[in-house]
C-alpha cells in the first residue's frame, strides 16, 4: 500500500527585489518587484508502507522543502500530493495524527518543565489512549534509555538526550510514517549508533515507514534500503543503495599484507590494464581494479605471482564517494525507470 505519493510536485517562492537605501525601500513599497525561486520541481514519489527511504542532496537541493510539503507545513505551488490518502496541507489536523516528525535543530519538548510532563501534554494533544501511551512510554524508555532524565527539564538535557526524547515524542501516537530531517546532526558516535538501531527496530517490528534526510552517509547506509537523490529541485536517482553502487562505482580495491618487503616495481609490471597499485609501504599495498573486468579472485591470483600474501582485505564500493561526486557535479545520474 502506498503511503506517500506525489506527481509533478512543485514549490516556488517569491523573493523581493529591492534597491539599496531609503529610496529603494520606498520604490518597492509602491511598485514591488519580485523574482521567482524554484525550490522543488516535477518531483514524483511513490513510497510503500514499511519502506525506509533516504532522501538526500546538497544544501539547497529541495530536501527540507519536500519534507515540509509532505508534513503539511508548506502548501505546494503545483502538482499532486497525498500522504495516507490525505492532502497534507488541506487536511493538516488529520494528517498530523498519522505522521511523526523529527527536525534535528528543533524540539517538541517544553523547555522549562520535566520531559515526562511534555510527554503527557503531547499525549493529550494527540488523544493517545491511556494503555497505548503507557505501553509506548515503557517501550521507548527501555529502547532509548530515557529513565535517567525523564524528570529533568528539557533545558538541562544534552543534545543527544533531547534527540532521544524527540524520537519518543514523534512515535508516541503510533504514526504510520515518521519524517526525520538530520536526526543525528551534532551527536557523538555512541548516540548516533543507538538512534540508528532504534529506527531500524521500529521500522522492522512496528512497520513504521521512515523517510530520512541526512548528510551523514552512515545514517543512510545503516538505516535505509532505498535512496532518492535530489539536486536543484529535481530527483536524479531513485533506487536501491546497492543499485547505485553497482551502476556508478567502477573501481574496487584490495589491501594486502605481505610476509616480506614488497617489490613495487615488479608488482606493477605484473598488473594488466584495469589493475593498478594505489599506494604501498614496505609490507602493505592497496590495489585498485575495474570490478566489471576482473573478480577479486582474479586480482589476488595476479598479485600472488610477485608478492607473498599473508593477509588481505577486500574493500567494498563506497556510497560516500558516489554521493560526494554527485554533490560536486562530477557524476551525472540517470533516474532508474
Amino acid at each position: 500500500m502506498r503511503v506517500i505519493e506525489t506527481k509533478g510536485l512543485r514549490k516556488s517562492f517569491r523573493s523581493p527585489l529591492k534597491k539599496q537605501g531609503v529610496l529603494g525601500a520606498i520604490q518597492h513599497l509602491f511598485k514591488p518587484e519580485y523574482r521567482e525561486i524554484v525550490a522543488v520541481t516535477d518531483v514524483d514519489l511513490s513510497i510503500e508502507a514499511g519502506e525506509s527511504v533516504a532522501y538526500v542532496g546538497p544544501n539547497g537541493a529541495g530536501k527540507s522543502t519536500t519534507i515540509k510539503m509532505l508534513t503539511g507545513i508548506l502548501l505546494p505551488s503545483g502538482g499532486e500530493i497525498r500522504v495516507n490518502g490525505l492532502h497534507p496541507y488541506k487536511d493538516r489536523m488529520r494528517n498530523s495524527k498519522n505522521i511523526g516528525v523529527v527536525f534535528g535543530q528543533r524540539t517538541q519538548l517544553w523547555w522549562d518543565i520535566p520531559v515526562i510532563e511534555s510527554f503527557t501534554l503531547l499525549r493529550d494533544i494527540y488523544e493517545v489512549p491511556a494503555k497505548t501511551y503507557q505501553d509506548n512510554l515503557a517501550y521507548f524508555t527501555e529502547m532509548l534509555g530515557l529513565d535517567e532524565f525523564l524528570n529533568q527539564s528539557a533545558r538541562r538535557l544534552s543534545l543527544g538526550q533531547r534527540m532521544r526524547c524527540d524520537l519518543a515524542v514523534a512515535l508516541m501516537h503510533n504514526p504510520a510514517i515518521i519524517f526525520l530531517d538530520e536526526p543525528t546532526i551534532g551527536l557523538d558516535v555512541a548516540v548516533k549508533e543507538r538512534i540508528r538501531e532504534f529506527l531500524k527496530t521500529v521500522n522492522r517490528e512496528r512497520g513504521v515507514t521512515l523517510m530520512l534526510t541526512s548528510h551523514d552517509l552512515d545514517d543512510i547506509e545503516d538505516v535505509c534500503r532505498r535512496l532518492i537523490i535530489i539536486d536543484t529541485g529535481r530527483i536524479i536517482y531513485d533506487g536501491s543503495i546497492q543499485g547505485l553502487l553497482d551502476k556508478y562505482v567502477k573501481e574496487r580495491s584490495i589491501r594486502i599484507i605481505a610476509s616480506a618487503k614488497i617489490d613495487r616495481a615488479g608488482a606493477a609490471r605484473a598488473m594488466p590494464a584495469g589493475v593498478e597499485i594505489a599506494n604501498s609501504s614496505e609490507r602493505e599495498m592497496t590495489v585498485v581494479f575495474d570490478r566489471f573486468r576482473y573478480t577479486a579472485k582474479n586480482v589476488l591470483e595476479i598479485i600472488m605471482k610477485t608478492v607473498d600474501v599473508v593477509d588481505f582485505q577486500l574493500e567494498e564500493p563506497d556510497i560516500e564517494r558516489v554521493v560526494k561526486n554527485v554533490y560536486e557535479g562530477r557524476l551525472e545520474l540517470v533516474r532508474e525507470a
